[in-house]
Order: C-alpha cells, then sequence, then structure tokens
C-alpha cells in the first residue's frame, strides 16, 4: 500500500515539477526543439557546402582543423570530392602533417569496412595525391608500429626453449 502510495508521488512530482523544469531550462532540450523543424540536407548539399567550405582562398589553420573535426565528428565517411578539396586547403597551407594526419583520419572512419572502402578512396584521390606530392600512411610506413613488440606467443622468447 505504501509502495504504491510513494510511486504516485514520485510521478506525480516528477510530471508536475521536473519535467516543465527540464523543457524550460534545459538548453540541450531546447536545442532539439529549435533544431527539429529544420530542413533536411540532402547528400549532395552537404558535399557542396564542405567541399565550398575547404575551397575557401582565405582559410586559416584553425578554420581547416575545424572543418576536418567536424567531419571526423560525423557518422559518415568523407567523399572523395571532399577529400580533395581538404587536401588541396593544406597544400595552400604548406601543411603536410595535417594532409598525412587527415587520410589517417579518413582511414580510421572507414571502421569495420576499411579493406573496402579505403583502397577506393585512394584510387579516387590518387591523381590529387600525387600532383601535391602526398604519401598515403601506408606508403610512408605509418600502418606498421615502428617499436612494436614481439608477440611473446608467437616464439619462444628464450633461445633453446620449446613453445
Amino acid at each position: 500500500m505504501f509502495r504504491s502510495v510513494g510511486n504516485c508521488l514520485i510521478k506525480s512530482f516528477r510530471s508536475n515539477l521536473i519535467l516543465p523544469y527540464i523543457q524550460t531550462y534545459n538548453p540541450i532540450a531546447q536545442q532539439a526543439l529549435r533544431y527539429s523543424s529544420k530542413k533536411e540536407e540532402t547528400d549532395e548539399e552537404f558535399d557542396a557546402r564542405f567541399e565550398a567550405y575547404f575551397n575557401r582562398p582565405d582559410i586559416d589553420e584553425w578554420e581547416i582543423r575545424k572543418g576536418m573535426n567536424d567531419l571526423q565528428g560525423m557518422d559518415l565517411v568523407p567523399e572523395p570530392k571532399i577529400i580533395i578539396a581538404a587536401l588541396k586547403a593544406c597544400r595552400r597551407l604548406n601543411d603536410y602533417a595535417l594532409a598525412v594526419r587527415f587520410l589517417e583520419g579518413v582511414k580510421d572512419k572507414c571502421g569495420s569496412r576499411v579493406s573496402e572502402i579505403y583502397p577506393y578512396i585512394v584510387q579516387e584521390i590518387r591523381p590529387t595525391l600525387d600532383e601535391l606530392g602526398v604519401l598515403t600512411p601506408e606508403e610512408m610506413g605509418y600502418d606498421k608500429p615502428e617499436m612494436a613488440m614481439p608477440d611473446v606467443f608467437a616464439k619462444p622468447m628464450f633461445p633453446g626453449q620449446s613453445s
């Protein structure tokens, strides 16, 4: 009996006091309400927006990093034309390291399908890579750890020891 009375009191307290407060003063809830009526952006509009962002002639180091960070934060692998625009922006800023780092991030975004998606991307951006003189992380040897410890279970640690 007391348990049901307590549950009723908690439910009425939650619905009458807490929910209006959350809906009124919670900025995340307000943001969700504000953006819920926004028109959906098509894939072509999205690609064109990021391509135009990276093709701006006055883009600086902070803005290019912000654009790349925004792309990495999304649940997608960027289209090759966006990657090409970003690589050319890196070239305009003479930032070779950022270009290689961006390619590493693109490879990481491929996830479990890296063997399918990443070779396609490299194939599509290969002319730009050759034009700009940018090597992929695999061509530089970054895909293999430099100071990796040998696998202790693969072979005996000491000579003459049997496994």
